[in-house]
């Protein structure tokens, strides 16, 4: 079969389009009729698919438009004031959404520079000598560079951003501050960290899904789920010995904050005894100097699943397999509100009413009554 050059197939359509005859083309080109007409159908095809994939790209764009304004709508919605409200109450309504939107959108929602933000956040009001207030701003400066860049830029880079921006420090004033702040770039020690990190990250369950009692092993994890546009994270914490959900949070971002919440509403409710080991994967969340210090102050060992073995995590894995089968994947909810609520109530009911096939068909609340009876005997 003769391969003919993409070039010669163009020409072929665009004389058609001109109104020239297909058996014209065909003579001047040296191909049959149903040759012509076959290169002209899939030439059409081919621009047709084009346009369609233009306009999805628009489509699209549009969609993320409306998103971010659909999260400015709800921001406005949230807050007491506008964005022609007093600068001090923006500021003041402002700081009770950090966490919980991005800060770029709500700044934009109520008008407020994100830098007098910043500086609204981090400033220490008890000092108010000159040079300590320049130090102050300063601070504000650098880790907010530095939260920019990923954590990624050091003392020279961030000192050559700030002259850009009409900020003039050297680069040993930015170095020092960055002591103060407690901040690095992550380049410095990447490799020592992840090969620290590597070694001291030790599995303590090897799937071994068995507790002797409640409160000796917690397992934790967090899934996303897409309502309207807008991510939402879930993170639970499962008491192994019952599968009892003890706790669970939802937010908008799956941070350290959020499982930070998760573990001390769980350790607030349960007060187990030292001893109790904690298993996850090795998400950033969980593997945060934060969270790992939370753990130690309370005397729980940590556990990590291996790199790349979901099924180390498998107990937290099937309870978000069921909650999306059973209750998210098969309701349309009306509002957040709505959503939310419902995962609280599929909670209540796979603790106290749904039978598990790992506890003979009793439900963690069944298993916890009957163990706290024996105890008693």
């Amino acid at each position: 079969m003769a391969h003919y050059k993409t070039e010669t197939k163009q020409e072929a359509l665009n004389r058609y389009l001109n109104d020239e005859s297909v058996a014209t083309i065909a003579s001047d080109l040296g191909v049959s009729r149903s040759t012509v007409y076959t290169w002209i159908k899939s030439l059409k095809e081919a621009d047709s698919q084009a346009k369609t994939e233009i306009s999805l790209r628009y489509v699209h764009g549009l969609e993320r438009k409306i998103a971010r304004l659909q999260e400015i709508i709800e921001i406005l919605q949230a807050v007491d004031c506008t964005a022609h409200s007093p600068l001090k109450e923006k500021l003041e309504a402002l700081e009770a959404l950090y966490g919980k939107y991005n800060v770029h959108v709500f700044c934009e929602a109520l008008q407020v520079p994100r830098g007098t933000f910043y500086n609204h956040i981090f400033r220490n009001k008890r000092q108010n000598n000159s040079y300590r207030k320049r130090r102050d701003e300063l601070r504000i400066q650098v880790q907010r560079v530095y939260d920019e860049s990923r954590q990624i830029y050091g003392a020279e880079k961030i000192a050559a951003v700030l002259k850009q921006e009409g900020i003039y420090t050297s680069k040993e004033m930015v170095l020092e501050v960055m002591r103060e702040l407690g901040i690095e770039s992550v380049r410095q020690k990447a490799k020592k960290n992840f090969q620290k990190e590597r070694y001291a990250q030790s599995n303590h369950l090897h799937q071994d899904f068995h507790a002797e009692a409640p409160n000796c092993i917690w397992v934790s994890d967090t899934t996303e789920f897409w309502y309207n546009q807008k991510r939402f994270v879930i993170c639970v914490i499962i008491d192994l010995f019952s599968r009892k959900i003890v706790a669970h949070k939802i937010s908008f971002k799956n941070s350290t904050r959020l499982v930070k919440a998760t573990f001390e509403s769980a350790y607030e409710v349960r007060k187990p005894p030292a001893g109790l080991i904690f298993h996850s994967d090795r998400g950033s969340n969980y593997a945060s100097q934060t969270f790992c210090n939370l753990l130690a102050s309370q005397n729980v060992a940590q556990s990590f699943s291996r790199s790349g073995k979901p099924h180390d995590n498998a107990v937290a894995e099937t309870f978000f397999k069921s909650l999306k089968q059973e209750e998210l994947y098969r309701t349309h909810y009306h509002s957040e509100k709505e959503f939310k609520k419902a995962v609280d109530t599929y909670i209540l009911f796979y603790n106290s009413k749904r039978p598990h096939k790992t506890l003979q068909y009793k439900t963690p609340d069944q298993v916890e009554i009957e163990f706290a009876e024996k105890l008693d005997k």
